[in-house]
């Protein structure tokens, strides 16, 4: 058994989109229109185009209790997902360049270094390097 898809509920998936893919650097990998307006868009790593693939899901759209689970973790200011970096002060600046807004700073705790943003679509995100 192996993970190929990673769901990550969002608000809006065309500014969830370009976030992703402009601010981020995620890649589309399959973009297929669906029922009522949706998309089934999945995004992957450049640096890993053949592994998991992340879905822009737009649960909170459509079905409340993913909006009430999602708006509870933001305002704990609890992650949704983590991304693994090779280096989170570089890529804490590189983001801060492109307006990305975090709400916790590059922050060593142990045996890694951390940091918080909001993905502009109803998530916080973490992003993570091993020391």
């Amino acid at each position: 058994m192996k993970v190929t898809l990673i769901s990550i509920p969002v608000r809006d998936q065309e500014k969830a989109s370009k976030f992703y893919t402009e601010k981020l650097g995620f890649l589309i990998k399959r973009d297929a229109p669906l029922e009522g307006g949706n998309r089934w868009l999945t995004l992957v790593s450049p640096e890993w185009q053949d592994g998991p693939e992340l879905l822009l899901e737009p649960a909170p759209k459509h079905f409340e209790p993913s909006k009430v689970y999602q708006d509870a973790l933001m305002k704990a200011g609890i992650p949704y997902t983590q991304f693994d970096v090779e280096n989170v002060d570089a890529e804490y600046e590189r983001l801060i360049h492109l307006g990305v807004d975090f709400s916790v700073k590059p922050t060593e705790m142990g045996t890694v270094k951390f940091a918080v943003f909001n993905d502009t679509c109803g998530n916080n995100i973490q992003i993570v390097q091993n020391l």
